[in-house]
């Protein structure tokens, strides 16, 4: 459930909520060119893909980091108790408590909670249901790290109509840790907690974020939903059926991956199956995933 190693002198922590083969690759990636998993099968499968059901596996996993005193957590997952309309994320009974504080995370110890955005599935452990019936925030010391562009959006935006990827979640687990005081809104640019530096990467949403380690020669970066897979590797023109800005999307994706085979960036997407985490590699005019050991 909970799998440590180093970037430099930062220790990071992966934390498994859930992994399922849950999607029909049809829904997921709608514009998927219809050979791409069966030609790509031999590695994707059986972490990434299940070929007997035609099902992509999907992670829902937090990210854990330690660095001097700190201890920040990227993402927060879907939460449980959440009334959601998706089943799989319905009403969730789930262990990750426990094994917050089993990864040295518990929760009146973490000082900072960071969002690469807000959809439902990054936001729900950010609060707990209380024993009188209200969402209180999980995280009473942390300071809870949203991005500005990506909360004023989704501010006015529902202010008009209900948006399915958020669901419900903004209600009862955004709402509450502003109420709270706990709320900070960050620019795109600038540095958290002298460890993680703030990287635009809209496209997947309005304000989408990354954050990127730098520790004594290495580099890590938490690459939220610029890829929900590693078949987007193969393919940087394949978008996600939730990508709000479908050609900012595919740019960002692209100057993503140049960027990090590069510099050699331990990729830690939200989502990717086994090992969870990886490298980007230069393969011919394209790119090929390498997954990182534990």
């Amino acid at each position: 459930m909970i799998q440590s190693r180093m970037v430099g002198e930062v220790r990071v922590t992966r934390l498994l909520e859930y992994a399922a083969p849950t999607h029909d690759p049809a829904f997921l990636f709608p514009d998927m060119a219809p050979n791409l998993l069966k030609d790509n099968a031999s590695w994707l499968a059986p972490h990434h893909y299940v070929p007997q059901m035609h099902r992509l596996i999907v992670t829902i996993q937090l990210w854990i980091v330690h660095a001097g005193g700190n201890v920040i957590i990227v993402d927060t997952g879907v939460g449980n108790r959440k009334p959601r309309a998706a089943a799989r994320m319905h009403q969730l009974n789930g262990l990750v408590l426990p094994w917050l504080e089993a990864a040295g995370a518990a929760p009146d110890t973490v000082t900072h909670v960071v969002h690469t955005h807000l959809h439902s599935d990054h936001v729900g452990w950010n609060t707990v249901l209380s024993a009188d019936g209200r969402w209180v925030p999980t995280f009473p010391n942390a300071r809870y790290l949203m991005p500005k562009l990506e909360y004023d959006h989704y501010v006015e935006a529902l202010a008009q109509s209900p948006d399915p990827i958020i669901d419900a979640a903004f209600d009862d687990s955004i709402r509450p840790i502003v109420a709270a005081g706990l709320a900070d809104f960050i620019p795109d640019h600038g540095e958290i907690a002298d460890v993680l530096a703030i990287e635009a990467a809209p496209g997947h949403s309005v304000g989408h974020q990354t954050y990127r380690i730098r520790s004594r020669g290495e580099e890590g970066l938490f690459s939220g939903d610029v890829m929900h897979s590693p078949a987007q590797i193969v393919d940087p023109t394949l978008n996600t059926t939730y990508c709000a800005l479908p050609d900012v999307a595919r740019r960002t994706r692209a100057a993503l991956l140049a960027r990090e085979a590069e510099r050699g960036t331990l990729v830690m997407p939200m989502h990717f199956g086994a090992p969870h985490c990886g490298y980007i590699r230069r393969q011919g005019e394209g790119y090929a995933f390498e997954p990182a050991g534990w």
